[in-house]
């Protein structure tokens, strides 16, 4: 004879066998993100706890792992465009959002702190905001960061994104700009998505062009920064210019 209530323990008993594996993994990742931090997790486990926020009833590992092998590393994750990212099978709108949204805060707090102080006394925090904001982009970008007689930050804008090896960038429309702002002062910067930040030719050339443009109109062109995944380059610092 069947005692009374024996079908509904078994149920009970075989939902709790039935429970998804991965729901301790998250546990156990989150804590040891908040003990240890982010050093101590690889790539695709970063990944795997920006994905668990849109991705609810499902085991995100071997998608944050299938990211990482199409893309290279986290940091390209983040920054690969969003068509891209719709060709990893199993990757929704919602978690495309939760990538591009880590993107948008990194870029929000490396611009606040370069806001803090004058930009020519913080050129580490110039070159981790440019480094920050481009160098993982996957086609060229060329951002001017407008400066005032302080040399603190009035505005931080892409005047052009171009192919994977070319931005075409016109030397009287950034000088008209800086006009626009009131700015004195320049800092030009622009990605080479190869990773190698080694100015070529005419790079050097259309900066030395836009320096002849905006002397005339007392505006400084204080460096021209190149960077890619492999480093940076100062045209500065390279006594290019």
């Amino acid at each position: 004879m069947t005692e009374p209530g024996a079908p509904k323990a078994k149920a009970a008993a075989g939902l709790r066998e039935e429970a998804p594996h991965f729901h301790g993994h998250r546990q156990r990742l989150r804590e040891r993100f908040l003990e240890a931090g982010e050093t101590a997790l690889a790539d695709y486990e970063l990944l795997e706890l920006v994905l668990f926020r849109a991705i609810a009833r499902r085991d995100v590992k071997p998608l944050a792992k299938a990211l990482i092998a199409r893309f290279g590393s986290f940091s390209e994750v983040a920054a690969a465009r969003p068509e891209r990212l719709r060709e990893i099978e199993g990757l929704g709108e919602a978690a495309i959002c939760e990538i591009k949204l880590v993107e948008a805060a990194a870029r929000r707090l490396a611009r606040g702190t370069l806001q803090k102080r004058p930009a020519l006394s913080s050129f580490m925090d110039v070159l981790d905001y440019c480094r920050t904001a481009m160098a993982y982009a996957e086609r060229e970008e060329f951002r001017i960061l407008f400066l005032d007689k302080r040399n603190a930050l009035i505005a931080d804008e892409v005047q052009g994104v171009g192919t994977v090896d070319h931005t075409p960038v016109y030397p009287r429309e950034v000088v008209r700009r800086a006009l626009e702002l009131g700015s004195t002062a320049l800092i030009l910067a622009h990605n080479h998505p190869s990773g190698d930040p080694t100015p070529s030719t005419a790079d050097v050339r259309m900066t030395l062009d836009i320096i002849a443009i905006a002397q005339p109109f007392g505006i400084a062109v204080h460096d021209h920064l190149i960077v890619g995944r492999n480093g940076h380059s100062s045209l500065k610092g390279q006594k290019l210019i």
